[in-house]
């Protein structure tokens, strides 16, 4: 039998409540709602470190943030000393391909669409993707002048219309080679919506007008005052809640243009006969608050932040089942790797889940959460570590040493911290305990974000590439 194909497509920002399949009336995504119903749902997909580069970094190495990627925050330059992702599917004689966002390379803070942060030259900044790169580190806009990506040069390439709609254009394109070329593939396509900014000029007029007239409700756990453990990116600046529900008109608006560009997408590969040995993944990097506990942005550890839609099909050879097992992040290129036939690097963190997706079955897998300093600035005081399992959330910021249990099937928008009742308590000693085994099992001693920028960082650019272990 020809090896099995993959297909990963990921968004940024879509949280896992904001697709029809999963329960929201208002969102617009009739494909992926058909797909989810051939398909195998992982309910329980959670973003390991819910940040951009943290979780890139984590995907392609399967390492988690302080067990070796060293991706603290945003716009550092990982170390490519790494066996990754492609490292694996090339040397396995699989043509690999990416397109769009990076967000691992630029070693800057600001300045997104200078050449040299946004073109990541060939070589090994690329971890291992050396067949075929059509990139950029990142960007928020949607539209040219500012939507471009690179290939093999630094000139900017400027996207035809809208960036999600170009970018699905040329992995279509890319599929249609893989066809004639006759390899094994994998395709990683990292589309940027619906991250911000959600203005209406960021998004096709045609989406947005499907919700021009939509008001939506404001969930129980919305607040009106900002959380004080939130960094500048999760505060809201005054008057700015006023604005949630225009920003929702357009994040549902780019969700409902990323369904058909998915619905695109899948359509080729069944026309061309590719669907059936091929593994197709639909995701997303992470969530997005939108005031909910008194946030916006990403970066902590609430459901809207790091629970994540996760849909996979694979033919017919997926049982079509909502699969309860916690799946986070770092398992996410062992488990692929073995459906693929192919062994994980001995450096990867995570568990092999195949065989739970393959059966459908229930495997306990309690999943490590991290957020280790600000979004993209250094900063001591909003650290935090916690676990997620399929039914609660356990966390604990630095500062202070406030803890949180939550009981997620009873209380879903997670208004009731548990830690305090005398009936949890050993419940929340089980969760604490389970959650220290696996930050010592990975070296992570609970640093300030100084200690990283201090021993890890040099210039913006990570030094390290394994779990060493750091002292407070």
């Amino acid at each position: 039998m020809n090896k099995p194909n993959l297909v990963y497509v990921f968004a940024d920002q879509l949280r896992w409540a904001s697709v029809g399949f999963n329960g929201d009336s208002y969102a617009r995504t009739p494909h992926l709602d058909r797909l989810a119903e051939t398909c195998e749902n992982m309910e329980n997909a959670f973003s390991g470190h819910p940040v951009c580069a943290p979780y890139r970094a984590t995907l392609m190495t399967g390492k988690h943030t302080t067990g070796g990627t060293g991706m603290v925050i945003n716009e550092l330059r990982i170390n490519p000393n790494h066996r990754t992702f492609a490292n694996v599917l090339s040397e396995s004689g699989y043509a690999t391909s990416y397109i769009g966002k990076w967000h691992m390379y630029a070693a800057q803070l600001g300045n997104h669409y200078d050449v040299k942060n946004s073109y990541i030259p060939p070589g090994e900044n690329r971890l291992g993707f050396n067949e075929y790169f059509a990139a950029y580190n990142f960007h928020h806009e949607y539209y040219a002048p500012k939507a471009y990506y690179h290939l093999n040069s630094p000139e900017k390439i400027y996207c035809t219309g809208y960036e999600p709609d170009c970018q699905t254009d040329l992995a279509i394109e890319r599929l249609r080679y893989h066809k004639k070329d006759g390899r094994p593939f994998a395709l990683f396509l990292s589309i940027g919506t619906p991250h911000d900014p959600w203005t209406p000029k960021n998004v096709p007029p045609e989406y947005l007008k499907l919700f021009q007239n939509t008001d939506f409700p404001v969930p129980p756990n919305f607040k009106k005052h900002n959380d004080p453990h939130a960094d500048a990116w999760a505060r809201f600046l005054p008057g700015k809640r006023k604005k949630i529900n225009d920003w929702k008109r357009v994040y549902y608006a780019m969700v409902a243009n990323l369904d058909d560009n998915v619905g695109r997408l899948y359509t080729f590969l069944e026309q061309e006969g590719l669907a059936e040995n091929t593994i197709f993944v639909f995701t997303s990097d992470h969530g997005e608050m939108f005031g909910a506990q008194g946030r916006h942005a990403k970066n902590i550890f609430y459901d809207e932040s790091i629970r994540v839609p996760f849909l996979i099909k694979w033919g017919n050879k997926l049982p079509c089942v909502r699969n309860q097992t916690p799946f986070g992040t770092v398992d996410i290129m062992p488990t692929l790797l073995a459906m693929l036939g192919l062994a994980a690097p001995e450096s990867a963190q995570g568990r092999d889940l195949s065989q739970s997706i393959l059966t459908g079955q229930f495997t306990k897998n309690d999943c490590l959460l991290m957020g280790t300093g600000p979004t993209a600035i250094y900063g001591n005081g909003t650290e935090w570590r916690g676990l997620r399992t399929e039914r609660y959330t356990y966390a604990v910021y630095k500062a202070g040493k406030q803890a949180f249990l939550f009981d997620n099937a009873e209380d879903p928008y997670q208004t009731k911290n548990r830690i305090h009742d005398p009936a949890c308590a050993a419940l929340a000693d089980r969760l604490r305990n389970e959650m220290h085994r696996q930050m010592d099992a990975i070296g992570d001693r609970f640093c300030w974000n100084s200690y990283y920028r201090r021993h890890w960082v040099k210039k913006r650019c990570i030094q390290i590439t394994s779990g060493e272990r750091n002292t407070k």
